[in-house]
């Protein structure tokens, strides 16, 4: 008899621990796009977000004397503002403690009403729409420099470095397209040295440019800018070269990643495409980043694309401000996140006023050999 309830209560016991270790989990929700054109930019983001995650449970996390367990529920939101809402409200009613994401403006504005509806902080590592954090939501962070900063950036380089005098500028008309290409044309306008000669519209899912690129051709620019992302841009280049356009290509984030020159088979002369990542490090944070680099080679077999570092340092500077508040409740931890200073391998993250990331660095990027090479750090 005694041996029977000895049992009975080793497998309560056992039933209760597992309970309790059940509780003990912060559940934080990452969102990107991980099919579609793109999906190669959302599963770096996704990638990134993994080895946070993977080096937080490895080290174990303690938060207000209780130790808990990171998991990592990755949704996809194809690059599609209607799913990317449905996702998130998937992730509220799962109780997410925070999320991750989302990976592109178009997704992270909408969805970012429902986090803050229901409390929850959100760090998007890529969404760089200044609308984004000018709603008044103070759920809503980015630990990546916006299109002010970027259009600025790509428009000074333009004009100063790359001596372009006669601008063609290609929308896609998403959010991140037009917030950029906006910010692009106006400041290019301010520089007085330079004009716009011709400005052209196509969508995010375009592979047909002859009849937008025949009209720019006319104008004779020295520089075709993009507002959009690497698989329409590859497809793009492919085309230019096919009507004997020479000028050189820029655009931001969404062109810098290792997979134009693929995406643009022999089409991409050395120096031609110029790019601007709305991140960046400057000398001290080098090696932070080299390290990075090679240790998620090492988990992955690939190399980093774009954004991976930023999402890897989002996700830990969460989990920093609710170890600094003591609990993962959202309404703790919300107040530390905004004052948060967070040494990560991309430099400091702490957040202004809006929750743009203070200070945004930004790195100019061209591409020889297939190979993408940095040309400038800039503020």
């Amino acid at each position: 008899m005694q041996g029977k309830i000895a049992v009975v209560l080793a497998v309560a016991t056992a039933a209760w621990g597992s309970v309790a270790q059940a509780q003990d989990v912060i559940r934080i929700g990452h969102v990107a796009a991980t099919s579609g054109a793109i999906a190669h930019l959302g599963k770096d983001n996704e990638n990134g977000a993994r080895m946070a995650v993977d080096e937080l449970n490895a080290k174990g996390v303690l938060i207000g004397g209780k130790r808990y367990k990171i998991v990592l529920q990755a949704e996809d939101d194809a690059a599609d503002p209607k799913q990317g809402t449905t996702v998130a409200q998937k992730l509220v009613d799962a109780g997410v403690n925070g999320v991750i994401g989302h990976e592109t403006s178009g997704t992270t504005i909408p969805a970012s009403r429902i986090y803050f509806n229901a409390g929850i902080p959100q760090i998007s590592p890529s969404a760089s729409n200044p609308a984004y954090t000018r709603q008044g939501f103070g759920t809503a962070f980015r630990n990546v420099a916006n299109d002010e900063q970027l259009g600025a950036a790509l428009a000074r380089y333009a004009v100063q470095n790359g001596k372009a005098r006669q601008i063609a500028v290609i929308d896609d008309r998403s959010a991140y397209g037009k917030g950029l290409s906006d910010e692009f044309i106006k400041n290019v306008k301010k520089s007085g040295v330079a004009r716009i000669v011709s400005q052209q519209y196509t969508t995010d899912k375009a592979s047909e440019f002859s009849a937008i690129l025949t009209a720019i051709k006319g104008k004779q620019p020295d520089l075709v800018f993009f507002g959009g992302m690497d698989a329409v841009a590859g497809p793009m280049l492919q085309q230019m070269k096919k009507l004997g356009i020479k000028a050189s290509f820029m655009g931001g984030d969404g062109l810098c990643s290792d997979s134009m020159a693929r995406l643009s088979g022999d089409a991409m002369a050395d120096g031609q495409v110029i790019c601007a990542e709305a991140g960046g490090i400057e000398a001290a944070q080098q090696k932070g980043m080299d390290d990075f680099r090679a240790a998620y080679r090492k988990r992955f077999g690939i190399d980093v694309l774009t954004y991976a570092p930023y999402a890897y340092d989002a996700l830990l500077t969460m989990v920093d401000a609710m170890r600094q508040a003591g609990s993962p409740d959202p309404s703790k931890y919300l107040p530390v996140l905004a004052k948060i200073r967070h040494q990560g391998v991309t430099g400091t993250v702490a957040f202004d006023a809006r929750g743009d990331v203070q200070n945004g660095v930004l790195t100019i990027y061209t591409f020889k050999g297939g190979k993408r090479q940095r040309v400038a750090v800039m503020k």
